[in-house]
């Protein structure tokens, strides 16, 4: 008897998952995971990721076994995996969602086409998010999305498994090279994301609008389920239709909750906007997006100055705190993610793919379509988005006033007195000493508004450039949104709702 192959990637879940949905519908079903080792040789992994994956496919695993099956775990590369298990036992077709991952997941997908072709299988493969494979324009790429948002959920009614002979257990161990595993970052699995989801609709999203921008109010007030998504352990889809189910069941004088989730689902909607980028030019992850500005930064790298950034030395206090939150929890609110890549690309003047490998392991839902979209836009290189500069005092100054964010993650920083905190390398000589030990203060690398003022001068100098100009619109074609406002309308939404949702911007 044949089978079909379910081959999980980032799509560790049982519910709303296309792939197992339909290869069920041609019968038993083999559902594996394959540890790719070169996979996991990438600047951009890090042990936090493999860990929640873990968790994540444990929880999966507990799943099937209660249905009568498992999740099979084996190690390779993915077309060394598939002909062993072919001259095992031949399966009729491999069942997956697509993946907008790294340029190494995009050429193992290329190798595995191949090698379906070559042994004359179907792979069938499923969008995962909203994001539309081949995509020629952007012109009709919101009502795309809202159709899949719209579209009902997958659900298993009945599993038939196809079990070898010589059962494997769930062996998944880490590679020993990897590093970076925070103490304080979230765990993985399905039943962890729909308890996120949980405690946000019903109650964090009241904090959601105006708590999201500062990292003392964000880790409670943001939905925390980024990473949740970008492992696939809950649906965009499901995120989606349970957040408007939500908002369907507020009460009329529920302004505060109802303005919270609107705007949660317009950043739902930019999630896959970005990540569409990625897929409809893979090259944007090593590339500018805009050829004009190759040059810019890449030959005036000061790894001194990086080096500093990934210790939490900057002298800046809020810039060193953000980078020790990530160090112990692997996350970090969107705001404090773009000064971060501001500081980097504009007061130190660093390029930003070393930059972004960095962070890359330093965030838990690293999501390579959001991420290097993200980068190239906060650091200048898209040529189509105005110049976004965060100034790390003021942002400070605005979304930690009290100084309690500083203080929680930069202990040398708790007996600075509070007139000087965010700028403690202004306080006089006789000042910087606590109980006759000295304050441990960093000087700035670089003073920050010269240093801001020099690189915005190269980068609009470039931007000025008539060919870099003239350039500018093939980028706006590809890339830029298109905001229709009859493809995205909800049959539900107010139009007051829906203007807001369509100009939220993703800053």
């Amino acid at each position: 008897m044949s089978y079909s192959l379910v081959w999980f990637k980032r799509d560790l879940r049982w519910h709303d998952h296309a792939a197992l949905a339909q290869a069920i519908q041609q019968g038993p079903i083999r559902c594996i995971y394959i540890v790719e080792p070169e996979l996991w040789l990438q600047p951009d992994a890090a042990l936090q990721h493999f860990e929640f994956i873990r968790e994540s496919l444990q929880d999966l695993d507990s799943h099937l076994r209660s249905l009568g099956g498992q999740i099979e775990v084996h190690h390779g590369e993915a077309t060394d995996v598939l002909s062993r298990i072919w001259q095992q036992a031949p399966f009729c077709g491999v069942f997956s969602h697509e993946e907008t991952g790294n340029s190494w997941t995009f050429k193992r997908d290329r190798k595995v086409a191949t090698w379906c072709k070559e042994h004359r299988i179907t792979w069938n493969e499923f969008p995962q998010f909203g994001v539309v494979r081949g995509l020629k324009n952007r012109d009709m790429w919101q009502s795309a999305w809202e159709r899949h948002m719209r579209a009902p959920q997958s659900h298993m009614e009945s599993l038939r498994f196809w079990r070898p002979a010589d059962t494997k257990g769930f062996d998944l161990q880490a590679p020993s090279h990897l590093q970076h595993n925070p103490p304080m970052r979230q765990s993985g699995g399905r039943k962890q994301a729909l308890s996120t989801l949980r405690s946000f609709l019903n109650a964090r999203s009241l904090g959601y609008r105006g708590g999201i921008s500062s990292p003392v109010s964000a880790p409670d007030a943001c939905s925390r389920l980024s990473a949740y998504l970008t492992y696939g352990c809950i649906s965009m889809r499901e995120v989606v239709q349970s957040t408007r189910a939500a908002l369907e069941q507020l009460p009329p004088q529920a302004s505060r909750h109802r303005g919270g989730l609107t705007a949660f689902i317009s950043r739902l909607y930019w999630h896959c906007h970005f990540i569409q980028k990625l897929e409809s030019e893979p090259a944007i992850e090593w590339q500018n997006m805009h050829r004009g500005y190759d040059g810019l930064r890449e030959h005036d790298f000061n790894l001194e100055y990086f080096e500093a950034l990934k210790q939490g030395r900057t002298g800046w206090p809020m810039v060193d705190a953000c980078v020790e939150m990530l160090r112990e929890t692997g996350w970090l609110n969107f705001r404090m993610r773009a000064m971060l890549v501001s500081v980097a690309a504009y007061p130190l003047w660093l390029h930003w793919r070393p930059v972004g490998e960095w962070l890359a392991t330093q965030f838990l839902d690293y999501e390579p379509g959001i991420h290097w979209s993200q980068l190239q836009m906060q650091s200048g290189t898209t040529g189509i988005n105005t110049t976004r500069v965060y100034n790390p005092v003021k942002q400070a100054q605005d979304h930690d006033p009290q100084g309690r964010f500083v203080k929680q993650w930069l202990p040398r920083m708790r007996h600075v007195p509070p007139a000087w905190l965010f700028q403690p390398w202004l306080m006089p000589p006789s000042m910087r000493s606590h109980d006759g030990a000295p304050i441990d203060i960093i000087e700035p690398l670089v003073d920050l508004a010269t240093a801001t003022r020099e690189s915005k001068h190269l980068l609009h100098q470039r931007r000025q450039n008539p060919s870099v100009k003239a350039a500018k619109q093939q980028v706006v074609d590809k890339h830029a949104s298109r905001k229709n406002t009859h493809s995205f309308k909800k049959p539900s939404a107010s139009r007051a709702t829906h203007k807001q949702q369509l100009g939220f911007d993703f800053d």
